[in-house]
């Protein structure tokens, strides 16, 4: 899986969004071989922190990237990108309710981890360069701070039901985070 652009990187992660969502990319790559590569509980654990990646990536992209990108690239390219993590979203759901040890699971998986491919590919070629050339360091490293602010309050499990809406992201998001960060501590302990 390609998720790294051609373009060098000359920014700290930390400063930079774009640089933020690039190594998360990466992550989230390494999570899908993890997840098929585990069996028993390892193998939970790692869908499980992809899950939660994934639905924390997708909510801040959607509340502090696309409405940029809409300006910069253009509304066709956000509507595109918000469709194509509205349609993650529900599968991502649905993946939840798997047995994440069946032949299903790990098909249907297989399946999801090319659509978040085919997606990150066109972020990194379509989006992602837009705003590199519209936007200065200072405004990427803002949007990178609000990015990191946004994932700390950001629901750690799909809700297809505000995914590919920024505004829906902004009114449901913090609530749902409330829920699912519970659920996630209930889980755990």
């Amino acid at each position: 899986m390609s998720m790294t652009s051609g373009s060098p990187r000359t920014v700290e992660p930390e400063d930079d969004i774009l640089e933020q969502l690039l190594e998360q990319h990466d992550r989230i790559r390494q999570l899908f071989a993890e997840t098929l590569d585990s069996e028993g509980d390892a193998k939970q654990q790692c869908f499980d922190e992809l899950r939660a990646l994934l639905a924390v990536h997708e909510s801040a992209e959607e509340m502090i990237l696309r409405p940029v990108a809409k300006r910069v690239a253009g509304k066709e390219e956000a509507e595109a990108r918000n469709e194509e993590e509205s349609q993650a979203n529900k599968e991502l759901a649905e993946l939840e309710g798997l047995d994440v040890h069946s032949a299903e699971f790990d098909a249907r998986l297989r399946a999801f981890q090319s659509a978040v491919e085919d997606h990150a590919r066109h972020e990194e070629q379509e989006e992602f360069p837009s705003i590199r050339a519209e936007c200065d360091i200072d405004d990427r490293r803002s949007m990178g701070r609000r990015l990191r602010a946004v994932e700390r309050m950001a629901p750690t499990h799909p809700h297809p039901r505000t995914a590919g809406s920024t505004a829906a992201q902004w009114t449901v998001g913090p609530f749902a985070a409330m829920l699912d960060r519970a659920k996630d501590a209930l889980r755990r302990g």
